[in-house]
């Protein structure tokens, strides 16, 4: 087929996309198709291609930080521009199938996914509507636990508006909580906060720094939770084996997740089999719940209370496809190569 590779873009998860952008191209031309690779957001928007089975693929490393807020803004021009006429969108309008590798922001938000529906491009992955249902993790808890996915308590929070909400207060009363934003990823700015103090310190909408502008984003408090994490990936309709993530930290935040060696994850988890079938069982249920079809792919993040209950922390509509990314990781417990996953996330989309 001839595919286009969208990567990059304009989120704060954009290094991540980039990798798994070329990681992604790799593959399909190892499963013999021809891959342009697009970054939306960049000044020269085509990467490489068109790219031949044969062909030599490079790729990038994940930076230790996200990008600034202010590099952000031009980003998010670009990606506009790019998405919405000029021979960026008529190469989409070209190609048999784009490959959507975009994380975080537009390319998880919905937005991407319903520009290339009103074009008439057919992609991979989740449609607008799921992507939007999951990414607003307020909402997505809410949708779940009608479900009957357990969640954690939670009280959105937007720091700017006034003082700290009574709810907020009772939750750190109760003992250490975690903040975050209500919408990102990668665990962008996931924050631990003992004390009502170490909570307003962290999240005060101060004069940023190198002249950025003040953010007064929307957060999300919930009780930190003390048990082991785990996440389970959901391709189709199939849970793949579940993966513990074995942290060093108190935290599973962008820098333990894109830096070889912060935090050891394993596959299949060593957990008894009635634990591993109710994390399975949950994550094809929130898939589900948010809408997310047989034609998408998801990754469900749990975390367990002091009980060893898995709670839902959230569910990532565009998982990570680096190489050291946990869809892959989880694929390869269910005995799928790199390659053979990225086959069969286009299978999906073109069924």
């Amino acid at each position: 087929m001839r595919m286009v590779v969208l990567c990059g873009g304009e989120s704060s998860e954009r290094d991540v996309s980039l990798a798994s952008g070329w990681s992604v191209a790799g593959a399909l031309l190892e499963r013999g198709h021809e891959v342009v690779l697009v970054d939306p957001a960049a000044a020269v928007p085509v990467l490489a291609g068109p790219l031949r089975p044969g062909d030599a693929v490079g790729g990038v490393a994940v930076a230790k930080e996200p990008p600034s807020l202010s590099d952000r803004w031009e980003l998010r021009r670009r990606t506009h521009a790019a998405l919405t006429g000029g021979p960026v969108l008529e190469l989409l309008r070209g190609a048999e199938l784009v490959f959507v590798a975009l994380h975080g922001g537009w390319g998880e938000d919905g937005h991407v996914q319903a520009l290339l529906e009103m074009a008439g491009v057919r992609f991979t992955g989740a449609g607008s509507a799921a992507c939007a249902a999951a990414w607003h993790k307020g909402r997505a808890q809410m949708v779940l636990g009608a479900a009957g996915v357990p969640v954690a308590q939670r009280v959105l929070w937007r720091p700017g508006a006034g003082e700290v909400p009574a709810g907020v207060a009772r939750l750190v009363a109760a003992g250490p909580v975690v903040v975050k934003p209500v919408a990102d990823g990668s665990s962008v700015s996931v924050h631990r906060a003992d004390s009502l103090a170490e909570l307003t310190r962290l999240v005060r909408p101060a004069q940023t720094v190198a002249g950025e502008q003040a953010r007064d984003d929307e957060l999300m408090v919930e009780p930190f939770l003390p048990g082991r994490e785990f996440t389970v990936a959901v391709v189709g309709d199939q849970a793949l084996p579940v993966v513990e993530i074995e942290l060093t930290t108190p935290l599973f935040d962008y820098t333990a997740k894109y830096q070889p060696g912060a935090v050891r994850e394993v596959c299949p988890a060593r957990v008894p089999e009635a634990l591993a079938s109710r994390l399975q069982e949950r994550a094809l249920l929130a898939h589900r719940a948010l809408g997310f079809g047989s034609d998408a792919y998801s990754r469900t993040d749990f975390r367990c209370d002091a009980a060893g209950e898995p709670v839902c922390l959230e569910v990532n509509a565009l998982p990570g496809l680096t190489a050291t990314s946990l869809l892959p990781l989880a694929a390869t417990g269910a005995g799928w190569a790199y390659a053979g996953l990225v086959q069969r996330i286009v299978d999906l989309a073109t069924r």
